[in-house]
């Protein structure tokens, strides 16, 4: 796990410091959430900030790709899962059913457990997985002696760290104000830039495109809609929905070597996503639909980080029931090689409809993987 050099942190509090007394009161918010994003004080030990996991530079993931899953500030803790992007989720709906469609919509984390940015905020502080903080006074306690913490007293007025209960609201708050900036989100891709007719997609990657978008070939776009919404809004090239792909088991996981205190099942571990989340098996193995901006950039893929390249995971989607079955898990380059996949690891509620069997040749898997990567924010002719 890569952290911010102790050196830089007080440079950047203060230039953002300086950025916030200018700023207006909402520009204030995303101001400070700034400042504790990537405040690496705020964990315990010391060490570990939310950029951590979510740097900008890697589109806000991971920026250690060496590991499938992301490591805690204590250097033998691993999580379960790949730290997905933050960059856009604050399009996301707050979690819900929905009746007409009966399936479970939007939220944040890979199982939608936290309904809301402010309470996914909330989570990573105390984690013993994450940043390890024993309960939500330590984190206040921490931003109490924080260079910036005269900017809460400045949004909400005198003594606002003084309760803890709250002080860790507006703490919560305040990071979702900054992911809910432009700077994360800034809709700046080559293709945004073609949809409004300031680029030119290459004949690959026109070919990716309608390859993406058709039905009865890749018909990526059921789940990660590309097409501008209803009053021109750009589109988030995700439906925020549930699924299960039949992913398989990832064995280079450190999370099955972790401790019994923190994963008392070891190697049987099994993730049911969704279906632990809303404690119904019927909606065991089910995950998150992610956006695909910025997808070429934010390796390893999928929940538990089994796909390491993206050509591999778009291989998958295609030929998933077609090859034969992996006598065991293996990673996804021994099952390459062995032109194999091994089972998944929720067997049932596999969607079995929407892929597995596209039928895609080499050169179409090709074509969707060049205009996936026209997806990557940054554009610049």
């Amino acid at each position: 796990m890569k952290i911010l050099i102790p050196a830089l942190i007080p440079a950047l509090i203060a230039a953002s410091l300086a950025g916030a007394v200018r700023a207006q009161p909402e520009g204030d918010a995303v101001a400070l959430g700034r400042l504790l994003f990537f405040d690496a004080t705020l964990s315990e030990p010391a060490g570990q900030s939310c950029a951590s996991c979510h740097a900008p530079a890697r589109a806000f993931t991971d920026p250690d790709t060496s590991r499938p899953t992301s490591k805690g500030v204590h250097p033998q803790r691993f999580g379960s899962r790949n730290a997905p992007s933050a960059m856009y989720m604050a399009h996301s709906p707050a979690f819900h059913f929905d009746p007409k469609e009966e399936h479970y919509v939007g939220g944040q984390f890979w199982d939608g457990r936290a309904a809301t940015l402010e309470e996914q905020a909330k989570g990573p502080f105390l984690n013993p997985l994450e940043m390890a903080n024993p309960d939500r006074k330590a984190v206040v306690d921490k931003v109490r002696r924080a260079p910036y913490a005269g900017l809460f007293d400045k949004l909400h007025g005198k003594g606002a760290l003084n309760n803890a209960d709250l002080a860790y609201e507006r703490i919560a708050a305040a990071l979702a104000a900054y992911e809910r900036s432009a700077e994360l989100q800034p809709f700046s891709s080559k293709y945004d830039a073609w949809l409004a007719g300031k680029a030119k997609l290459t004949k690959q990657e026109l070919r990716g495109l309608k390859l993406y978008e058709a039905e009865k070939k890749g018909n990526c776009a059921a789940c990660h809609p590309s097409r501008r919404g209803p009053k021109g809004e750009p589109p988030l090239f995700t439906d925020f929905t549930y699924d299960n792909l039949g992913v398989p088991r990832n064995p280079d996981n450190p999370f099955y070597g972790q401790d019994r205190a923190h994963n008392p099942d070891g190697a049987r571990f099994v993730d049911r996503g969704l279906g632990a989340a809303v404690n119904k098996p019927a909606e065991d193995g089910k995950f998150k639909v992610p956006t695909l901006r910025n997808i070429a950039r934010t390796a390893p893929y999928m929940h538990n980080g089994y796909f390491t390249t993206l050509r591999g995971a778009v291989a998958f989607y295609n030929d998933r029931d077609a090859r034969k079955r992996c006598p065991q898990d293996l990673p996804e380059a021994d099952a390459n090689r062995r032109k194999c996949w091994p089972a998944a690891e929720v067997a049932a509620n596999v969607n079995t409809e929407e892929l597995g069997r596209l039928g895609l040749s080499e050169r179409e898997v090709d074509d969707i993987v060049a205009f996936l990567r026209t997806l990557d924010d940054g554009y610049r002719k």
